[in-house]
């Protein structure tokens, strides 16, 4: 298996710019997902690296060695698609080994690798049988040990799981990190489900308009989003803004939000009169009587672990709490609400990016202690 690196990738289409000025480094054994919307870049990003698509310029290297104009044949790359693309005339077997029929691999060879994908896929007793007869997760299955197969550097795989529904989509995403952990395979995994990104992966890169706006692991993105698209795109329910104007001093801990102060991490640098939001996770946010930051309760959805309470704010937020089932909340309620300080992001509404907080500096020195002692 191969490291991946991007450098300044950049592709137009016409008038159009799918994809602006993208670096990332995949590392060798990694599973990283390209998540973001429809639209975003990253299928094209994905198509890019494979070979499948030129880029109008950047670089891209597999295992050191630039392939930025190679065809996609010669990248010794696999790639799996949403749509399993199986040869309806050929059996498991058959439709397994056709990449190293195609290659003109001897047969005992084809036999043995056939075989051994077949193992590692829980498949075996399907190789003689039709794909036509065959459930979606078995399809699924064989398309992927029709990429396995290849024993190539490295996996690319396009939205694999969406043509499955919710229940064999969430037992393939479990099957499929154990696959790559088996395989010590370097994967690069593109998705709009939030939910496989963030059981999957390793690191993921989150794409908006053909722009990278985050990259890093799944925890360290949802605790300390990059930008409102980010704490909005991540989550579910996502991430509760309450917009406030104000000048913040370096070391702030409060953010003034009508007649109340809302606790937040402290500030690293000043922040000039402007408008500000402050970001809020629903499970960080907890019914509080004596609070001065009111509203009333709109709506309760019952989930049967918690309960989702949408509220609206004195302020004119809409607000969402993840509550525990016994909290005592029915439409029509007046409340006060409190908020963990700990876990607040405070953004630029203007930009759209985060401002640095005590929280983020925390966060580094754990991450870079993290690195020492692995290192």
């Amino acid at each position: 298996m191969a490291e991946i690196r991007v450098q300044q990738l950049h592709k137009a289409f016409a008038e159009f710019t799918a994809v602006k000025n993208s670096s990332f480094t995949v590392n060798d054994g990694e599973f990283f997902c390209l998540l973001g919307p429809s639209g975003c870049g990253k299928t094209t990003t994905l198509r890019m690296i494979a070979g499948l698509e030129l880029p109008g310029s950047g670089e891209i290297f597999l295992g050191g060695e630039d392939v930025t104009f190679k065809r996609a044949s010669a990248r010794d790359i696999a790639f799996v698609f949403q749509m399993f693309a199986l040869y309806p005339h050929m059996n498991v077997r058959q439709n397994i080994a056709f990449p190293l029929v195609s290659q003109g691999m001897p047969r005992a060879e084809i036999k043995q690798r056939v075989e051994a994908a077949a193992r590692t896929l829980q498949i075996t007793g399907l190789l003689e049988k039709s794909v036509s007869g065959l459930t979606s997760g078995d399809r699924q299955r064989v398309a992927l040990g029709r990429a396995i197969v290849r024993q190539p550097l490295a996996f690319m795989m396009d939205e694999p799981l969406g043509a499955l529904d919710a229940e064999f989509r969430e037992m393939m995403c479990e099957e499929l990190r154990n696959l790559h952990d088996r395989l010590g395979a370097t994967t690069v995994y593109v998705t709009h489900d939030q939910r496989e990104a963030m059981s999957m992966a390793d690191k993921i890169a989150i794409m908006n308009q053909g722009v990278i706006e985050q990259l890093g692991a799944p925890q360290e993105i949802y605790e300390r989003p990059a930008s409102v698209f980010v704490a909005d795109f991540m989550g579910s329910p996502a991430m509760n803004f309450i917009p406030f104007e104000a000048a913040l001093p370096r070391g702030a801990t409060s953010a003034p939000v009508g007649v109340a102060a809302l606790g937040l991490p402290a500030v690293c640098e000043a922040v000039a009169a402007r408008s500000l939001l402050y970001g809020v996770r629903p499970e960080h946010v907890r019914l509080a009587p004596e609070s001065a930051f009111r509203a009333e309760v709109l709506s309760t959805e019952y989930l049967g672990t918690c309960q989702i309470v949408t509220l609206a704010t004195a302020q004119g937020s809409t607000l969402r709490a993840k509550l525990d089932v016994n909290a005592a909340a029915q439409r029509g309620d007046p409340v006060g609400l409190a908020f963990d300080a700990s876990q607040i992001s405070l953004f630029d509404q203007a930009s759209g990016r985060a401002i640095r907080t005590a929280r983020d500096d925390i966060a580094v020195g754990r991450s870079s202690a993290r690195g020492a002692l692995h290192g």
